[in-house]
This record gives C-alpha cells, structure tokens and sequence, in this order.
C-alpha cells in the first residue's frame, strides 16, 4: 500500500476507484463502503484508492465538540486499510484554508485532475465542501461532464441498528464495550508505551503496567474496570507473553482508567493494566489492550484490605469474560 500526503507525488491514472471519507474507527459500515471499492477495483481492473485526512476535521473546525476524541489515531487507521487491501491512501493536510474549498473544487483539482477518476464509491450520507454543499446530485452533474461513475452505498444497519463513528464514541463513554465492539466489528483497542508509575499495584499484590498513549486526541473509554486482553511488543516487533491456543504473546489482564481514589489525591487519569500470570520486565515497550467488557465503576474504598478483596472479585469476572470470548 502507498501512502502519500503530498499531492505531487501521485501518479495520475484514469484507471482509479476511489472513496473518500475520515474512517474514523473504521467500523463496520466503513468496510461495506471498502468492500463496494475493493469489488469495483476486481471487476474493472482498477487501482483502489482512499482519500482521508490528517488531522481530522473537527479537531480543526471544532464544530461539534470542544475536546473531540477520535476512535483511531492515523497510524491505526492505516494499519486497517493495509488489512483491507487497498493500493493508494492519499491523506490530505485538512486546514481551515482547504474546509473552504468548494465541492466541485476538491472532486475535480484533487480526484479527477490529480489521482485520476473512473469510480467513486461514497457512502449514503455523504457530503463535502464549503458547507458541505457537495452531494450526490452535484456528484451526477460532474459524473456527466468528467465521464466517471458514482456508486452509491446503501446504509448498513444489521438488525436495524444505525452504525456511526458518533455512536461508538457514545458507547465508550458509557463503558458499552459489548455495543462499541459490535459496531466496530472488532476489539476496541489503545495503544502506547510502557511508562513508570508509583508501583502501588505492587504493593497490593496486583502489579501493573501504566501506559502513556501515543496520542491526546485518542478516545479514553469512561473510567472504571474492564477485561482486556493485552499485547506487548518491542522496537523490533517481537512479542512477549505466553502462547495462547496457537498464538504466542496473546496475553490477558485487567485494566484500571481512573484516578485511583482509594491510593491517590493526585486527580491524575491513569491506564494500568494487570496482565494475567505475567511478570517480564516491559518498561519502554510497546502495549496494545484490546476492550473485552466492563467489569465495574471505579470507586474509593475504606481501606486497602477492602480494595485487595475486590480486586480478587475483579479477577474473578475477568476469567469468566476471557472464558466466554475464548
């Protein structure tokens, strides 16, 4: 897969399916929009290509939220097109400048004049440009005059159930992992590196490893307890960790957001997780927890002894949860 962000770099072809989009999460209707571009890519001989954008747009024109926490940092977001088998990613540098560009503008300077335009694979509520004046009736006028073909995507919503970026930040908000995954069609999952904490966990006979996350804009799902499982990897992508069923590092834990009330007074939010039957020196790797279910809220106890006898309840629910997702 290509990755480029600056537009002289890409090699004009005709021969080009494209999507447009932020994929935030990547979620299941995502994919069906990906999945429409991929068979497109197959049926006409076509090089597939997604354009995205870098940082995401709301985080420039704050328009709907002040603090907006996204689902995947760039590097995730990418990490899945490779999965999806998609040849060209184009990411575009979003700035308030280019929010105003007008919707024919961007379709014909950016797509057709600069990738090269033969499909265009949208999905149903899309709209872009200047107000978001761009929609499918402008895309059928410019279809005509560039002779280039707009695919459609129809909603999709299992069960009846709407899919969105917004509902799955929502959901995680709530600590809704079961309802989060299920519109992700995967683990939710964060990332980042394995710092120094106060080693409380330790003292508590529940040693844990504090993560600083890669990035500030990445969505924290509320505080509380959860099962998790875990993975750990070095500079060089080796994993560590025991081997579960038939893949080595797979590792499981339990997973600590909060402030650690009943320990601190500090109004500090710290991600810990304790990993299972684990105790290898890890400081300064690389931690991925995938969300497996919420077990409780965070809450601050009378004393350590009270604290320690619902970690060991804790313990207890995360085994039943591994066991029900394994």
């Amino acid at each position: 897969m290509k990755i480029v962000r600056d537009n002289d770099s890409i090699d004009h072809d005709k021969k080009s399916a494209i999507t447009v989009g932020t994929f935030d999460g990547v979620h299941l209707g995502h994919r069906q929009i990906i999945k429409e571009l991929n068979k497109t890519k197959e049926e006409k001989g076509l090089r597939s290509v997604i354009v995205t954008f870098d940082p995401h747009p709301q985080i420039v024109l704050r328009n709907k939220a002040k603090d907006i926490k996204l689902l995947n940092t760039t590097e995730e977001k990418l990490d899945h097109f490779r999965d999806l088998d998609i040849d060209l990613v184009y990411i575009i540098n979003f700035t308030k400048e280019f929010s105003q560009t007008h919707a024919v503008d961007f379709y014909e300077n950016y797509l057709i004049n600069k990738i090269g335009l033969s499909d265009l694979v949208l999905g149903y509520d899309h709209m872009f440009g200047k107000d978001r004046e761009g929609n499918f009736e402008t895309l059928s006028q410019l279809s005509k005059e560039h002779d280039f073909t707009v695919h459609k995507v129809s909603e999709y919503a299992p069960a009846g159930e709407h899919i969105s970026s917004t509902e799955i930040r929502s959901a995680l908000n709530m600590g809704d992992i079961i309802k989060a995954n299920r519109l992700l069609g995967e683990k939710y999952s964060l990332s980042g590196t394995v710092v120094h904490g106060s080693k409380k966990g330790r003292e508590l006979g529940y040693p844990t490893a504090n993560i600083g996350i890669d990035s500030e804009f990445k969505l924290i799902p509320k505080t509380g307890i959860y099962a998790v499982e875990v993975r750990i990897e070095d500079e060089n992508g080796k994993r560590f960790g025991k081997k579960f069923g038939k893949e080595f590092g797979k590792n499981f834990g339990m997973m600590s957001i909060g402030y650690n009330p009943t320990v601190t007074d500090d109004n500090e939010l710290r991600l810990e997780v304790n990993i299972l039957d684990f105790n290898e020196d890890i400081y300064g790797k690389n931690i991925t927890v995938y969300f497996l279910d919420y077990i409780r809220e965070e809450k601050k106890f009378n004393s350590l002894n009270e604290l320690i006898n619902e970690m060991n309840f804790d313990k207890e629910k995360t085994f039943t949860i591994i066991n029900k997702n394994n």
